[in-house]
């Protein structure tokens, strides 16, 4: 019997020395850093409050924004800061909540849920969200934005059927 509980331990204890081994040999080939810049701090700031053209300030002029589950890419401040006002109009409490970040020379790559309730439908979503975020050449202004949630998730949760359309006023 003290045999087992010895030979479990030894067992036990190569495993905790392997494990802290393998995760200090994948953070030493790790070149990206894991953080929340402040434009993550400042996008997820946007999405959440009221003021649209939050959003597209923090483009270049010339930026894009692009909503890989509806199909969309919008460019410029204008556009962008026009995507999230439709996105006020037809999601109340549309909410981003930043799980993690991270970053690898001009790109971040941001893990979220995305949720709010689609007006009209009977219940609220929270899914799943990866964001791409290609920054500027001084990564104080997003140039590419693409956004990467399930569609159809969202209209599940929402109690809607798979081919629901947002009304078009």
């Amino acid at each position: 019997m003290a045999y087992r509980a010895i030979r479990s331990l030894i067992v036990l204890t190569a495993a905790v020395a392997l494990s802290a081994t393998a995760a200090t040999a994948y953070a030493a080939q790790d070149g990206g850093r894991h953080a929340s810049p402040g434009i993550v701090t400042d996008w997820a700031r946007a999405w959440n409050g009221t003021e649209p053209q939050a959003l597209g300030a923090l483009f270049t002029a010339d930026g894009t924004y692009t909503d890989e589950a509806v199909g969309v890419t919008f460019r410029g401040r204008k556009e962008i800061s026009g995507w999230k006002a439709r996105a006020d109009a037809l999601i109340a409490g549309v909410h981003v909540t930043v799980r993690s970040t991270r970053v690898d020379g001009d790109r971040i790559t941001v893990q979220a849920v995305y949720a709010g309730h689609l007006k009209g439908a009977p219940k609220p979503f929270a899914v799943p969200m990866t964001t791409v975020l290609d920054l500027d050449e001084h990564h104080c202004r997003i140039a590419s934005d693409q956004d990467h949630y399930s569609l159809a998730t969202v209209l599940a949760q929402s109690g809607l059927p798979a081919d629901w359309t947002p009304p078009t006023t």
